[in-house]
């Protein structure tokens, strides 16, 4: 008989306390079994946190549920907050200066020092703080599809969100794996919800995102935003893919045709069209972001996707859009508190709403993401908001290590607050804020491996036409995925060119379905004397920007630049 103040049917998880519990215990046992010792020698206190190692899915959920305030959204996945800070804080990202690493790193403004004393007290802390947590969470993956190149990664963090969103972004193990991790490479301490003391040496702000290389370890203090561990274990393969394995890592997406293998590398900065461009349902999606070009081919560092949700629709990102589901993690989204449903459109909380979700979520991944084929093609995407830059240019190869090295685009207003008119951006390597070597260092590696290979390198402008922002348009997506084609199908291998000045750049005279005055230019703009003054504007800003590159260049890369 139920009774009215009784619920008819509860799951047995709910109405006794200790029955998923004790269960949970014999499996994190199991799970942690020969770890046992690290996370003792590591400082935790074994006998007072609850260590739970590569979690499920459904259980994160609950815990996020339960103790961090997720929600479930009306699609499945898990809605969670990272607090204050809603982006990365490059400002706060430092790099131990210590003798294994110091001779290699490029020391400056994106790669701040930290003595190893500081280091050590910053990771004391972070373990302190974990070690007053009721639960710890430790996600176990890989960085890299290839074996040959890939590292263990371990996650060491308090948060349910963090542990799903890495669970996410990293490659899973199998069970067999996991079984055998052993000791990981690289191991992340994220201490995110605990601040950094401001009176220790070194620091400027109560948040700290730093990297030793001696002990391969990163520690997270005072920000939870959880892109920091994405771009800590890019940094990471940032500078092991070169040095000690001598193979390219990119800041890239990446893809491959159905048809005849051939492989494709998109360069590019946000707003660029990369992921957009790369999403082609005639070829296999390798990654969104992060590859590596590696003797035998190209292969993905990630498991997963990290996807901005600004004004997502069905219709403008169907496959994105798909893949929230149950097991994506949607960070800093708004929602109707009624039915749940997510409201891409609201920035209330910020413009960077993100979702993280595993690559298996795409329709057309390549799953294992790797393939054993050189690029073909090599796309370096640039949104020009001055309307001068051509819509498609062929680059020579002295050209691509130029606009490598240069990584041009423009933010334009909109991108970020206080941006009023288009601001010139150069972003060397197409990576800066994760760059660790010298920029030198990459595109060397790049022209070698294009000359070995003969790939053939393209500049694509998805920016404006007919004039510059708030005169003109931006060029249409129809006519930049029509260019796209044109580049796999092999026709521009075949198309004359002429030359386009000062930046001295070949471009096609015609492309069947593009209009020929978005070809060049000058022949869409009306006020040629306008067109003539953006035009050397723009080129002096090149000029300035690559200046701090020449002394570490080939002459000859110098001169593909623009001349004034």
């Amino acid at each position: 008989m139920v009774y009215p103040h009784q619920t008819p049917y509860i799951t047995p998880h709910i109405l006794h306390k200790h029955y998923a519990a004790s269960a949970e215990n014999d499996h994190y046992s199991a799970l942690i079994g020969r770890e046992l010792e690290y996370f003792s020698q590591a400082g935790f206190d074994m006998d007072r946190v609850t260590i739970k190692r590569n979690a499920p899915v459904a259980q994160l959920y609950e815990d996020a549920v339960r103790n961090e305030g997720a929600i479930i959204s009306s699609n499945g996945a898990l809605i969670n907050f990272s607090g204050k800070k809603t982006g990365r804080s490059p400002k706060d990202k430092r790099i131990v200066y210590e003798e294994t690493s110091r001779d290699d790193i490029w020391w400056g403004p994106v790669n701040i020092k930290m003595d190893e004393h500081t280091f050590e007290i910053n990771r004391e802390r972070a373990i302190d703080y974990l070690n007053t947590r009721e639960n710890v969470y430790v996600f176990d993956g890989y960085a890299g599809w290839d074996p040959k190149y890939r590292i263990k990664v371990r996650v060491i963090c308090a948060r349910a969100y963090h542990a799903l969103f890495m669970h996410n972004m990293l490659i899973r193990p199998t069970e067999e794996e996991l079984a055998n991790f052993g000791t990981p490479d690289f191991i992340i301490y994220n201490a995110g919800q605990f601040p950094a003391n401001r009176f220790t040496k070194g620091m400027t702000s109560t948040s700290s995102v730093e990297i030793n290389f001696k002990r391969m370890e990163m520690v997270i203090l005072g920000t939870e935003y959880a892109g920091e561990m994405k771009k800590g274990v890019f940094s990471v393969m940032h500078y092991l893919q070169p040095v000690k394995f001598g193979q390219l890592s990119l800041h890239s997406s990446a893809n491959v045709s159905l048809d005849n293998g051939d492989v494709t590398l998109f360069f590019g900065l946000s707003g660029t069209g990369k992921t957009t461009l790369s999403a082609d349902p005639r070829r296999q999606l390798i990654g969104d972001d992060e590859h590596v070009w590696s003797d035998s081919g190209v292969f993905n560092i990630e498991g997963g996707c990290y996807a901005k949700c600004i004004n997502l629709t069905a219709e403008k990102e169907p496959q994105i859009y798909s893949a929230i589901r149950f097991g994506a993690v949607l960070e800093n989204v708004v929602y109707n508190p009624v039915n749940r449903v997510p409201d891409y459109d609201d920035v209330s909380i910020t413009e960077n709403t993100r979702c993280a979700y595993p690559i298996e979520f795409i329709s057309n991944a390549r799953i294992p993401c790797k393939v054993d084929t050189q690029p073909s093609n090599i796309i370096m995407l640039t949104c020009d908001a001055f309307g001068v830059l051509p819509p498609i240019s062929k680059l020579t190869p002295e050209q691509a290590s130029y606009h490598f090295l240069a990584g041009y685009t423009s933010k334009t207003p909109g991108t970020e607050v206080g941006v009023l008119e288009p601001i010139p951006t150069f972003s060397t390597c197409y990576s800066a804020p994760f760059i660790v070597l010298h920029p030198s260092r990459y595109a060397s590696m790049l022209a070698e491996r294009m000359a070995r290979h003969n790939t053939n390198c393209w500049l694509i402008n998805t920016g404006w036409t007919a004039g510059k922002f708030g005169t003109g348009k931006r060029c249409p997506l129809k006519y930049t995925r029509r260019i796209v084609d044109a580049v796999h199908s092999g026709e521009l291998l075949k198309a004359s060119y002429e030359n386009f000045g000062v930046f001295n750049l070949s471009i096609p005279t015609n492309i069947e379905g593009v209009p020929r005055e978005l070809l060049n230019p000058p022949l869409a703009w009306t006020d040629k004397e306008a067109f003539g003054r953006e035009l050397r504007k723009l080129a002096g800003m090149f000029n300035k920007a690559f200046s701090i590159y020449e002394s570490e260049v080939d002459e000859k890369v110098r001169l593909a630049g623009p001349q004034l």
